[in-house]
Parts: C-alpha cells; sequence; structure tokens
C-alpha cells in the first residue's frame, strides 16, 4: 500500500463577487488545469484520477458537475468522481484512491458561483429538512446564535472579533487573488453597524466565485514532479450532529477529533476556513494553537470564499508554505454545514 502522498501542485481563479459566463464552472476550470499542469509537467492523459466538489444547489441547475467536466476535454477518457462538498472531501477522495495503490497521480478541483443566487437563501438548504429548513433561518443568523453564546460564555469579545477581521484584511492585502484586502483599525470597524446581531460586515466572509485546482502524487512520482513537495502526514474529518440544539455551538468536537487523528503538533501555519470571525476563534481554542502558529497568512475566507473551493484553497495554500521551502510543518482546515458541523484537517511537512 502506498503511503507517502504529497500536494505537488496548486492553482486558484481569482475571488471576485461576480464572474460571467455559466454556473457549471468550465470557464474558471479550463485556465487552471492548463496552469497547473504546465506547473507539475503533467498531460491530461498522466492524471490517474480526477475529483471535484461543488454542488447542484448552487448552481441553480441539475447535475453541473458533470458540465464542469467539459473542461477537461471529450479525450483521453478519464477516471472522475465528484463529491457534493467543499472540494477539500473530494482530496480526501483522491488521497484514499491513491492509497490503495489504484493510482499515482490525481487532480482535484473545486468550483461555486454564489453570486448566482442568494446564497444565505441557499444554504438554509443544509438544515434539517423537516423542522428547520422550513424555517428559512440563513447561515449568517445561523453563525450570529454561535457568536452570541461565546460572546455570552465570555470566550471572546467583540474586539477581538473585529482585530481578527482587521488581521485578515490586512494580510488578504498582500494576496493577488484575495477579493478583499487593506489596512484597517478593529476600532473603526466596531463601528460599523450590525449585520445580524453581533456579527457585523467584517465579520462575515463575502459572497465569491472562484476555482481551484491540486494535485496529489506518491512517493517518488510526487519528487519527479515537484522540488520540495508537501507531503500529508495526517488527513482526518470528522461530523458533528446537524441537529443545532443537540450540540453545544461553543464547541467543536468533530475539529478537536480530527486534529487528534490528524496529529497537529509542531504546525507553523495553519489555514483555517472559518467564514465568521467567530468561528476562527472557536477554532484556535478547539486546535489549541500556540501564539506563534501563523493563522490565514492568504487573508483567509474572511477576504475571499468561494463555496466549495475555499477549503480545497486551505490546503493549497497551507501547501505552498511547504514547496517554497518558507514552513517545515504546516495545517489546513475545511468546514462544511451549519457552524461548524463538518470538519476536516489536514497536515503537510517537507521532507530533506
Amino acid at each position: 500500500m502506498t503511503t507517502d502522498i504529497a500536494v505537488v501542485g496548486f492553482a486558484q481563479a481569482p475571488q471576485v463577487r461576480r464572474t460571467t459566463g455559466t454556473t457549471n464552472g468550465v470557464e474558471m476550470l479550463v485556465p487552471l488545469f492548463t496552469e497547473v499542469l504546465e506547473a507539475t509537467g503533467l498531460s491530461r492523459r498522466d492524471v490517474g484520477f480526477w475529483c471535484s466538489g461543488s454542488s447542484d444547489y448552487l448552481a441553480g441547475r441539475a447535475f453541473s458537475f458533470v458540465s464542469a467536466v467539459d473542461a477537461i476535454g471529450a479525450f483521453p477518457p478519464i477516471v472522475e468522481s465528484h463529491v457534493e462538498a467543499d472540494a477539500a472531501w473530494a482530496l480526501y477522495e483522491a488521497w484514499v484512491k491513491i492509497r490503495t495503490g489504484q493510482v499515482e497521480t490525481a487532480l482535484v478541483y473545486g468550483f461555486g458561483k454564489s453570486s448566482a443566487g442568494q446564497l444565505r437563501r441557499v444554504l438554509a438548504l443544509q438544515l434539517d429538512p423537516y423542522l428547520v429548513a422550513p424555517l428559512w433561518p440563513d447561515s449568517v443568523s445561523i453563525a450570529a446564535l454561535q457568536a452570541r453564546l461565546g460572546l455570552e460564555a465570555g470566550m471572546w469579545s467583540e474586539k477581538e472579533m473585529a482585530e481578527v477581521a482587521a488581521r485578515s484584511r490586512a494580510d488578504g492585502a498582500a494576496n493577488p487573488f484575495a477579493q478583499l484586502g487593506g489596512e484597517t483599525e478593529a476600532g473603526a470597524l466596531l463601528d460599523a453597524p450590525y449585520l445580524a446581531d453581533p456579527l457585523r460586515a467584517h465579520d462575515c466572509a463575502p459572497v465569491t466565485d472562484g476555482a481551484a485546482a491540486v494535485v496529489l502524487a506518491a512517493g517518488s512520482v510526487a519528487r519527479d514532479l515537484c522540488e520540495r513537495p508537501a507531503w500529508i502526514t495526517g488527513l482526518e474529518h470528522r461530523v458533528d450532529s446537524p441537529v443545532l440544539g443537540a450540540r453545544d455551538l461553543r464547541r467543536s468536537p468533530s475539529t478537536g477529533a480530527a486534529a487528534a487523528a490528524a496529529g497537529i503538533d509542531g504546525v507553523q501555519v495553519a489555514e483555517l476556513h472559518a467564514p465568521f470571525t467567530s468561528q476562527e476563534l472557536l477554532l484556535r481554542r478547539e486546535l489549541g494553537l500556540a501564539d506563534d502558529v501563523r493563522i490565514n497568512p492568504s487573508g483567509g475566507p474572511l477576504c475571499g470564499n468561494p463555496m466549495f473551493a475555499a477549503g480545497l484553497i486551505r490546503i493549497g495554500e497551507a501547501a505552498g508554505w511547504v514547496m517554497r521551502g518558507a514552513a517545515e510543518r504546516v495545517l489546513a482546515h475545511a468546514t462544511s454545514g451549519p457552524a461548524l458541523q463538518q470538519n476536516l484537517i489536514c497536515v503537510m511537512e517537507g521532507r530533506s
């Protein structure tokens, strides 16, 4: 069984509020595939497995992921799969495919055009279809409930939330792909009106269109494709109850369990998929990250949150630190579902 698997390539589309074209992702994906294949020296024929993450609910059309396969091309024939989730979970499927020895390379991609509909309303469809979804509680309001519980428990303050937003915006200014970025003071952010008390606009990830692609490879193939591969040493995901009243929203047990299984000791950089400032603070507590760990140096989801690609982007951004030789051990986190219901942890490291 193959055990050594690494990220050897990563590409992402600019994160913007509205792109032209249809919701099937082809226009965003074609240049990404070209970029990441050229960077690794692979051809489409060399890719052993293709796996994507997207959502027909977001696209507003049935089998939108099948239409996206047009970006790969009609020839040569491919082995392909899809998850109705963030593409970080597609990466997990591809990782399993390689670990079982079926293939040596995989290309994982995710895409989402959030601006095509009302995202806050669309995400209500992931809730309990019998008792909760018919009430149409939107995603921001649910996150506000979680943020309020943490505030009342003294776990964080609105000032700390604003400081997360200010740091993210400052880091986003240096990221050419980020949707938002710029220097701002936390105090000035607190003067803004509430969007959903206690959340203000800066506490929430912006509506974003975007896509990303990651190439995985095994063993000696990875070393041939990349000078310094980001070797995956731990990859785990766990799930909490989808019933909001059945769990303590001030906690994220699934994050802690996934981190314990993946082994996160010694990480220097952490890319956290936290679409709300309060959720970043919650994740930092669950992960027990040291003060010197660099968090979301890309600006994170608060500076651009393309649905069904943002989690994969966290993996690609973290891997980039290893591949550039800027860090030895990094962590990437992805989430899905309301109030951090599902969580994935990926730990990567460089080797001499």
